[in-house]
């Protein structure tokens, strides 16, 4: 089953979901800002995707340039970071049983299908 990470504001986010309609794909969908991921959630997504926290935040958000963009953090509190303010999450990611993509450009998503 397709999972994604979805924030509907996101332009790129609702090309991936039309992109499924358009397949056809069953797929299910995470809207993370209306329900913000746990730090074990987060966790698990970052292993899927192979990636360190850091590779995962959106670093032009406002908040994270306002707050975060000069210190030295920890892998820890990069995830905390992101599980405080999931704006911070980049997007879309697409989960295909125990793989993952950010779909940045949208044809990543053919790594995992």
């Amino acid at each position: 089953m397709i999972t994604i990470y979805h924030n509907p504001r996101c332009g790129k986010s609702r090309t991936c979901v039309m992109h499924f309609d358009t397949l056809n794909v069953p797929y299910t969908v995470v809207r993370y800002l209306e329900h913000p991921l746990t730090e074990a959630e987060l966790k698990k997504l970052l292993n899927l995707l192979a990636i360190r926290p850091i590779d995962l935040v959106r670093t032009k958000e406002k908040i994270w340039i306002e707050q975060f963009q000069n210190k030295i953090m920890s892998d820890d509190a990069i995830i905390q970071a992101m599980v405080l303010y999931p704006i911070l999450i980049e997007r879309p990611i697409v989960i295909n049983n125990d793989k993952a993509v950010i779909a940045r450009p949208l044809e990543r998503i053919q790594e995992i299908l």
